[in-house]
């Protein structure tokens, strides 16, 4: 579930084609990544249900929270993103899920540092450890990555500075120059995830105002994506994300196809926001 929440947070991956034509492209655009005009700040929360369509099954099904913490990681000020979800324990009957990322990253600049993950997926089991080699004459990242196809395996992955793991990613999405970015145009992206860095880009729609059920109604950005095909995930159709339109870049809700029904998020929860929640318009009551 953190995977779908997370990819669906950070503006996704492409087809391999569409990959492969956006390799060498620069970073997005962002506003800055000094510390103190970031869109977050430690301790931030926030908690997100997950729900799933598909014929006449219209239900919750799971929850979602992530947090951001600051510590100091091999002498450097860091932030510490965690991600935590999980099924409902009646839907586990039919596929249960338990995602736990961790991500670590500086706070000057978002940087990433180190990643972990530990995931279940109905039977699919994933397991990430990343540490960043930012020094020295080549950058790469020491992985040591198992999953229950691939099983156990250490190894060096290409680590440019437009190189995130997930939660790294969408926090560094999250401050993205809006003055800059064009409607319609494909922005790039890169993560890191198992034993791949897979190339990404996101589409701006435009802003829309939309109700969310338990917030209320919320001035939001709109922005469409590409999933990973496989086992959850059709990869043809675009996910499209929803984020608060103020200075937080809060995702607020989105749409995602499977390759059996559909599903959507939305933030239910939150606290210890940086700025003040501007784009909430009503508050459900």
């Amino acid at each position: 579930m953190i995977v779908l929440l997370c990819t669906c947070m950070m503006a996704l991956p492409s087809h391999a084609q569409e990959n492969a034509d956006l390799k060498g492209t620069a970073c997005v655009p962002v506003r800055t990544v000094s510390e103190e005009e970031l869109a977050f700040h430690d301790g931030e929360r926030m908690d997100f249900i997950l729900h799933y369509r598909w014929g006449r099954i219209n239900t919750d099904v799971g929850t979602a929270t992530v947090t951001l913490d600051s510590l100091t990681f091999n002498g450097q000020k860091a932030f510490k993103c965690t991600a935590a979800g999980k099924t409902k324990r009646f839907f586990d009957v039919f596929f249960k899920v338990r995602e736990n990322f961790t991500s670590v990253f500086t706070r000057e600049g978002l940087r990433p540092l180190k990643f972990t993950r530990d995931t279940y997926e109905g039977g699919y089991e994933a397991r990430n450890t990343y540490m960043y080699m930012w020094d020295g004459p080549q950058t790469y990242i020491a992985a040591d990555v198992y999953t229950s196809k691939l099983g156990q395996k250490s190894m060096e992955l290409p680590l440019t500075p437009c190189t995130y793991d997930l939660p790294a990613l969408f926090f560094f999405a999250r401050n993205m120059d809006m003055d800059i970015v064009e409607p319609g145009k494909k922005y790039p992206m890169t993560f890191a995830i198992d034993d791949e860095v897979i190339n990404v880009y996101f589409i701006l729609y435009g802003r829309e105002t939309i109700k969310v059920k338990g917030l209320g109604t919320v001035n939001t950005i709109k922005f469409a994506a590409r999933l990973i095909a496989g086992e959850v995930f059709k990869g043809e159709e675009d996910m499209m994300i929803w984020v608060t339109d103020d200075d937080n870049r809060l995702p607020v809700y989105f749409e995602a196809p499977l390759l059996v029904g559909a599903a959507a998020g939305r933030l239910s929860g939150y606290e210890g926001l940086k700025h003040k929640f501007t784009s909430l318009v009503e508050q459900k009551r």
